[in-house]
């Protein structure tokens, strides 16, 4: 059965960039306790995922998920959808409705965007966060939630509060502890295993089975920049796959978003690809060899290290790095 980001756990987390190694040590103390988390970082740079993370390796993970994302509501739904409404609040509320607050008792509450939140939604929420009680709409009973708060955003706060436009309360309730996730683009170290691991979960989803990525294929992919972070890349290596037609992924294989509209000039590794190609030089131990020289390089030339993130014994590291068949 395949993993998921709502099962996945903080130790299954691990990162050869310094930047991310130490957000991890900070999620893995904060899952020790209740205390807020605000996590930062650029669109898609896994801000739910890291979220799901904590959850999952807290004394908390046995209590429900609950996410929520207010920043494209009107505030008549937002209060709805956060403290739910009495049978009757107004027309068309035929049933007593929990909100996330409600949802989440005893569990974790993850409010995403939370700087695009109106001026409402954060009166609302700073109240409910600060005495953990509540109102539903339409209803005077006070209700009362026990759970863990962890917020997300793309925005530097300190810039939305001195500009009016986010409560500073509001930000010293849920900033106990902060945590950053740098960008790919940051990350160069991790793009290999990265790119490894969603080729082959997204292979795995569609029943093929993909062996390896030629060089020139491998270059294109760690040259380019991923404005989209982790995003783009699940989607990337997705495309991939399912281009595929055979065991390889071959530069032809490889799309980016940016890509699909127009037709881009050809760069050195498409010209090396049409060069291998013509002389059939695709066989599986060239392009083994060559992603194998790659993590011998990147693990600076530590033999240990680029055996063990190969999965291979460092004798069967040693004749790839001669040049030798691997047997």
């Amino acid at each position: 059965m395949m993993r998921t980001i709502t099962d996945l756990r903080l130790e299954e987390l691990t990162s050869r960039n310094s930047a991310m190694r130490r957000c991890l040590q900070l999620a893995s103390f904060a899952a020790k306790s209740d205390a807020p988390v605000l996590i930062l970082g650029r669109t898609g740079t896994g801000k739910t995922l890291l979220a799901h993370a904590i959850h999952n390796s807290s004394a908390r993970a046995n209590g429900p998920f609950v996410s929520f994302n207010a920043s494209a509501m009107s505030d008549t739904l937002l209060e709805s959808e956060l403290f739910g409404h009495e049978r009757g609040a107004f027309t068309g509320a035929m049933h007593v409705h929990r909100g996330k607050f409600e949802t989440a008792h005893t569990g974790t509450l993850f409010l995403d965007e939370i700087a695009d939140m109106s001026p409402l939604a954060q009166a609302k929420i700073l109240r409910a966060v600060e005495y953990g009680e509540f109102e539903r709409v339409g209803g005077e009973r006070l209700h009362r939630s026990n759970v863990r708060i962890i917020s997300a955003t793309n925005c530097s706060l300190r810039e939305r509060i001195a500009a009016g436009k986010f409560r500073e309360d509001l930000y010293h309730r849920l900033d106990g502890l902060v945590l950053l996730i740098p960008p790919l683009c940051e990350r160069q170290e991790d793009l290999p295993s990265l790119i490894a691991m969603e080729l082959e979960a997204a292979a795995a989803e569609i029943g093929k089975r993909i062996t390896s990525i030629h060089p020139a294929a491998m270059e294109m992919l760690l040259n380019h920049a991923w404005p989209g972070n982790l995003r783009e890349l699940y989607h990337t290596m997705r495309s991939v796959a399912l281009f595929c037609d055979g065991k390889v992924v071959r530069p032809e294989h490889v799309s980016f978003y940016h890509d699909l509209s127009v037709e881009r000039p050809q760069n050195g590794a498409e010209r090396l690809a049409e060069r291998d190609e013509a002389a059939n030089q695709f066989a599986l131990d060239v392009i083994i060899r060559e992603h194998v020289r790659r993590v011998y390089e990147m693990s600076d030339r530590n033999q240990r290290e680029a055996a063990r993130l190969l999965r291979i014994s460092r004798g069967k590291l040693s004749r790839h790095l001669r040049g030798l068949a691997p047997n």
